[in-house]
């Protein structure tokens, strides 16, 4: 255990220092800090600015500070229906606090013979007490230090920005006393281990299913069942700082996925293809104008250049990043070659984007469509008509800066939305041509 210990450290070390010359003063300042009793010494200590949870207030709100809890799942009471008392003995525990801290936690992650170093701290293990010091009153209080990482910091309490919900428990609805205040946390927890099972990576593109859904095609008996997500939504949490919700939440993206909990259903307005300016037809929807109406108020503020102004902006950003998603979703539920039209005005790129269906009945379009980078010119155009529509009738004077900044925004989520239908597309050609060679 001990050489894993240094090995653990060693590594560090080694990425800190990768690019300085050995006599460099920070190298030998690093050296030392680095040296396996003076790093465990320092981790114990900021250890304390970590907590590992499986419930989190961060998630109901990024500005709440309040309670965190970590509770086995064995310790919840069981019920019939899922919750985190479910959780396998192999869960994932989420790390809340300084992300400057997290190495801490990686360090505690590691395994000896089958069993981590947090677990064992948590079991005041012996082995890992002769492992860390040979001063054994050291070693213990080191100990007591990272299995308090599993400790909620001072007393329990919620937050002006958490949920509070007053609970009858009484008799009496006029007196404060027959109330209990329930203060709900997020299940982290389980919502990672459900992100990962819900995931269409995991169950769409699967091995399996792609079998299954072949069979289902062929009409053919087939074990083992098949399991789909219908209507799956996406919560996203911490905007563009999923960081600052969680570990877990990062490692996400922020995303996480919600089970369909559908009104009754009831019929969408009819869409219509944008033959001419693609953004024109954008802004219409009604949720467009409202948020870059929204963002010029707040940029004719000439607010301060701080973080609470660039993450407000950014957050706008991203919402307009979203309905222009859905946008594209709209224009993909008409019939694929609607582009063909000799009406339609649109540029290649565009019809490229809006579009995409029409590669399965035109080679020429297809070969074109593979060949092009269009989500880099959809972005500029997307940047180019925020400019135009912040600037119009405003003081505001945006230029190329600006122009960057909204590029890159909509440039990373355009690509990432462009590379999972050119996915989908392969794995449903694929299965066309695997049903033609069983044929």
């Amino acid at each position: 255990m001990r050489n894993r210990i240094e090995w653990f450290i060693h590594h560090r070390f080694a990425t800190k220092t990768e690019k300085l010359p050995a006599d460099d003063p920070k190298y030998l300042e690093l050296q030392q800090q680095f040296e396996p009793q003076a790093w465990l010494a320092d981790a114990a200590r900021r250890v304390g600015q970590l907590q590992v949870v499986t419930h989190s207030l961060k998630a109901i709100h990024p500005d709440a500070k309040g309670t965190n809890l970590y509770i086995e799942p064995g310790q919840l009471s069981q019920s019939v229906l899922v919750g985190s008392h479910c959780l396998p003995i192999d869960f994932q525990g989420d790390v809340v606090g300084n992300a400057a801290a997290l190495d801490v936690y990686k360090f505690l992650k590691l395994e000896w013979q089958g069993r981590t170093l947090l677990e064992r701290a948590l079991d005041f293990d012996e082995a890992l007490i002769d492992a860390l010091s040979q001063d054994r009153e050291e070693a213990e209080s080191w100990v007591r230090a990272f299995a308090s990482i599993t400790e909620p910091k001072g007393a329990p309490s919620s937050h002006v920005m958490g949920k509070q919900l007053y609970w009858l428990v009484g008799d009496d609805p006029t007196d404060d006393k027959s109330y209990h205040l329930l203060a709900p946390l997020y299940a982290t927890a389980l919502t990672h281990r459900f992100y990962a099972q819900v995931s269409p990576n995991t169950w769409f593109f699967g091995d399996h299913n792609k079998a299954a859904r072949k069979a289902l095609k062929d009409k053919a008996p087939f074990e083992g069942g098949y399991t789909s997500y219908p209507n799956l939504a996406v919560q996203k949490l911490g905007g563009t700082k999923p960081q600052n919700i969680s570990q877990l939440n990062s490692e996400r993206g922020g995303q996480n996925h919600l089970l369909a909990s559908l009104p009754p259903n009831w019929e969408s307005r009819e869409v219509y293809a944008p033959m001419r300016d693609p953004f024109r037809a954008f802004k219409r929807r009604p949720n467009v104008w409202r948020i870059v109406d929204e963002l010029k108020r707040f940029l004719e503020t000439d607010p301060a250049k701080n973080m609470h102004t660039r993450d407000l902006r950014d957050d706008l950003t991203s919402m307009l990043v979203d309905e222009l998603m859905l946008f594209t979703f709209d224009i993909h539920s008409l019939a694929p070659g609607w582009t063909a039209d000799e009406k339609c005005q649109l540029a290649p790129e565009e019809q490229y984007w809006l579009d995409p269906g029409r590669a399965d009945e035109d080679s020429e379009f297809a070969e074109a469509r593979r060949q092009s980078n269009g989500y880099e010119a959809i972005s500029s155009r997307a940047a180019s008509w925020l400019n135009r529509e912040l600037s119009d009738k405003s003081p505001l004077s945006l230029g190329d800066a600006e122009h960057h900044h909204w590029k890159r925004q909509f440039e990373g989520i355009v690509k990432e939305f462009r590379q999972q239908l050119d996915d989908l597309q392969e794995v449903l050609r694929d299965e066309d041509d695997d049903q033609g060679d069983t044929a």
